[in-house]
């Protein structure tokens, strides 16, 4: 399926491509995905429907990819040869979008309660996509020896990355910034790998 949508997506240029990707973010960010439509799409990308369908197929197809091309960092850039230093890397390059990010995650997370193609759209175009080049991250921290193969965390780390994200807004009713999530890496993630760090006894 990735496949064929690239071959669809190669008769656009890369400008193009780019230029499309932020229009769908800035009138999701205007109305909400709910609101969203193609013909909306088309007129602000100065577009026909049926070349937005040709391409992507569908509204939920779309949007996922252009989540996935409008991210600030693509995890598969970061190595910055140690764990510690891709963890804190994902977070800074992260943070100048992160208020833009914020507002339109919550807004897709109400949406695929009831969207299940775009819950189905987001899983194949942008999650699982994240979820390999974060094991890649984990895998890389393992074969240099600083993360034991078999930690049981190793399976969690995901789980308390998102945590640290959700967790602080629902507690403290504060938004989880750059220092707090520095923070948190090193006394929750890394400790729980077995890493040590600057808050490690």
């Amino acid at each position: 399926m990735m496949q064929a949508l690239d071959r669809r997506r190669s008769r656009l240029s890369p400008e193009r491509e780019s230029e499309l990707y932020e229009a769908v973010m800035a009138l999701l960010a205007e109305v909400g995905y709910d609101a969203l439509t193609m013909d909306a799409i088309a007129a602000r990308t100065h577009s026909s429907k049926a070349t937005l369908y040709r391409q992507w197929k569908s509204k939920p197809q779309l949007v996922a990819t252009a989540l996935r091309h409008t991210k600030p960092v693509s995890l598969e850039d970061i190595d910055t040869g140690s764990l510690r230093g891709d963890l804190r890397e994902m977070v800074r390059c992260g943070d100048e979008a992160r208020e833009r990010d914020t507002a339109l995650m919550r807004g897709l997370a109400l949406a695929v309660h009831h969207n299940p193609d775009l819950l189905e759209a987001l899983r194949e175009l942008l999650i699982r996509h994240e979820l390999r080049a974060f094991d890649a991250v984990l895998r890389r921290a393992v074969d240099r020896g600083e993360v034991a193969p078999d930690r049981p965390a190793l399976k969690y780390t995901l789980h308390m990355m998102v945590g640290a994200f959700t967790t602080r807004t629902l507690i403290e009713a504060e938004e989880p910034d750059i220092d707090y999530l520095f923070d948190y890496i090193d006394a929750v993630v890394l400790p729980a790998l077995g890493v040590r760090s600057p808050a490690s006894p």
